[in-house]
């Protein structure tokens, strides 16, 4: 194991342990990965346990999704992975949750997308200064074909080169970072947005 896979592969151990602690990825749900090479992603393998994670259970891919290791089976989203490596050379870490606020407030969303805006905490976010700025998240519904769901998140991407992240509906959140530091803030910052999201749409009912 090169030095530079096992850093990345400790990264992602570590990631794992943090976001099943907070309840972001309970039991096997969730996937994780780091960019190895310019053609190689470091991902979790099918079925593994997120906070149990060990450097067993990582493998390499290609940016097409296929695994360069025997007897290792990716996750069934690795495409929506590799697809942002592909989309943006910058992007280092990919981590894709699946948190009850994540999932119930998707599900509750009657439109394709959610806007947070004024919120200070906005600015944990890659490329945004201001919390007098808005943030857009896309809502994608979910579709076991995961070639056809990425198909509908290309063109959004390709629309929207300043996106932070993405939902799928009853499923989860996608985000990202330069490290895996930056996409761990990300997520945390998305978890405290969607909660005060759900509290004021609790409180607009009373």
């Amino acid at each position: 194991m090169t030095a530079i896979r096992e850093n990345l592969a400790q990264s992602i151990i570590e990631a794992g342990q943090f976001l099943y602690g907070r309840g972001w990825s309970p039991a096997t749900s969730s996937n994780y990965s780091a960019r190895l090479t310019s053609a190689e992603v470091l991902l979790t393998v099918s079925g593994k346990h997120k906070g149990q994670l060990a450097a067993d259970d990582l493998l390499a891919v290609d940016m097409n999704g296929i695994s360069l290791e025997d007897g290792k089976k990716p996750s069934a989203e690795t495409m929506l992975h590799t697809q942002l490596y592909r989309w943006k050379p910058e992007i280092g870490a990919v981590l894709h949750t699946h948190s009850v606020n994540a999932t119930v407030l998707s599900r509750i969303c009657r439109s394709d997308s959610l806007v947070f805006a004024d919120y200070e905490l906005q600015k944990a976010f890659s490329g945004i200064a201001t919390h007098e700025s808005e943030v857009l998240v896309p809502i994608f519904e979910n579709d076991q074909d995961i070639d056809r769901l990425a198909s509908r998140v290309q063109p959004w991407l390709d629309a929207h080169p300043d996106c932070v992240g993405y939902l799928i509906r009853g499923h989860g959140l996608y985000t990202w970072g330069q490290r895996m530091s930056d996409a761990l803030r990300q997520i945390e910052a998305f978890e405290f947005l969607f909660e005060c999201e759900l509290t004021m749409r609790m409180l607009q009912r009373t």
